[in-house]
């Protein structure tokens, strides 16, 4: 594949039917859940004519008129979509950051529970296709908090909007396609096919063109359920995904130097920081998303969820020569002075920059945002 399975830049109703050409339709339990107005379908004639016209495209394609008509039943315009699509912020963390957020505190006990809770389910799901438990559980993990953050766009309406939208509108439009025939084939109804606003669905955030190759009935009921409460298909689906592009039964992802780590090739993503050994497995983690953060992120989860501890290795300070004991103190002691941080956790994000903001501008300075030693010892 040269599309990993939701990492697709990082990091979607005319038809004949009235009720499908404007935003004035039923929006189900996705809207009742809370989405945000922009999230909801606004009338916009351009789009019904693109609706119009995809209906013959679709119909070549083997979608049924039946499919169709009960698809953009209630599905529209929405307006928040493009905007999340073209105001995308192009930004890296480290990867110190990114594990500190990938395998925090919470996350890690989530995951042990998890692990615990689904224990029979993901023995199984190894024995079929080879993938250890913890690897996929921390997927769970980092793709929905073990589906707690599942999405509730409607995809007809997110992937339709995209598509004629035009900024990726081919990719999109193929996601649209594979997501008709999913409601074709019954695994979901429309109203229940929910996720992202890009289209990523379920426990473990499948496109509908990857859902289509690899998605898997588990449970043997006659769907292959990733939106259900139950998380065993999609448990088994991201097994199999990983089965397919070439997981190896019994080895390890890898692991840091000097902590355990299997035989493998070597790899430092932050100057500075930790070394890790990675195995061929590390690849395979990378097709489901292309980031080499990502896959240590995964990796690092699954040991933390199987009883492992901690990175050993110290990273180096950051760009303001704090360490993160030193950045979790700024966040201790803004939140005292009554500055809210949103947690400390020592990654410094919107709301710790504009705590700071605020501090600064509470005793005379430019209020920047950016951190320092010297603001630190102010505090202090």
């Amino acid at each position: 594949m040269t599309i990993s399975r939701r990492h697709f830049s990082i990091g979607l109703g005319a038809l004949g039917l009235a009720a499908c050409t404007t935003g004035g339709g039923t929006l189900g339990p996705a809207a009742e859940a809370g989405l945000p107005p922009d999230l909801r379908p606004q009338p916009n004639a351009g789009y019904d004519a693109w609706v119009a016209a995809f209906r013959a495209r679709a119909a070549g394609q083997g979608i049924t008129a039946s499919t169709l008509n009960s698809a953009f039943r209630g599905a529209g315009y929405l307006p928040g979509v493009v905007k999340r699509d073209r105001n995308q912020t192009e930004f890296s963390r480290t990867l110190e950051d990114y594990l500190s957020i990938a395998a925090s505190d919470e996350r890690v006990s989530k995951g042990r529970a998890a692990f615990a809770r689904y224990g029979a389910t993901l023995a199984a799901v190894e024995q079929r296709y080879g993938v250890a438990p913890e690897i996929v559980t921390a997927i769970w993990g980092l793709e929905s908090f073990y589906g707690e953050r599942r999405g509730n766009v409607p995809v007809v309406s997110s992937t339709s909007t995209l598509a004629y939208d035009g900024r990726r509108g081919a990719f999109f439009e193929k996601q649209l396609i594979a997501a008709l025939k999913i409601l074709q084939n019954g695994d979901v109804s429309a109203t229940n096919m929910t996720g992202s606003w890009a289209g990523a669905m379920g426990h473990t955030q499948f496109i509908p063109t990857s859902y289509q190759a690899f998605a898997v009935d588990f449970t043997g009921d006659g769907r292959r359920d990733i939106w259900s409460e139950d998380p065993t298909d999609s448990l088994a689906s991201t097994a199999a995904y990983l089965s397919r592009n070439g997981w190896s039964r019994g080895v390890r992802w890898g692991g840091e130097m000097g902590n355990g780590a299997p035989a493998g090739r070597r790899l430092q993503p932050q100057a500075g920081g930790p070394v890790f050994a990675v195995t061929s497995n590390f690849n395979v983690i990378k097709r489901y998303n292309n980031s080499d953060s990502y896959a240590i992120g995964v990796g690092h989860l699954a040991d933390r969820i199987a009883g492992g501890g901690p990175i050993r290795g110290s990273f180096p300070p950051d760009r303001y020569g704090l360490t993160k004991d030193q950045r979790v103190q700024l966040q201790q002691r803004l939140t005292a002075r009554g500055f809210d941080t949103g947690g400390a956790d020592g990654v410094l994000g919107p709301k710790s920059r504009g705590a700071v903001s605020a501090y600064q501008s509470s005793i005379g300075l430019p209020a920047t945002g950016e951190p320092s030693v010297d603001l630190l010892n102010r505090l202090g």
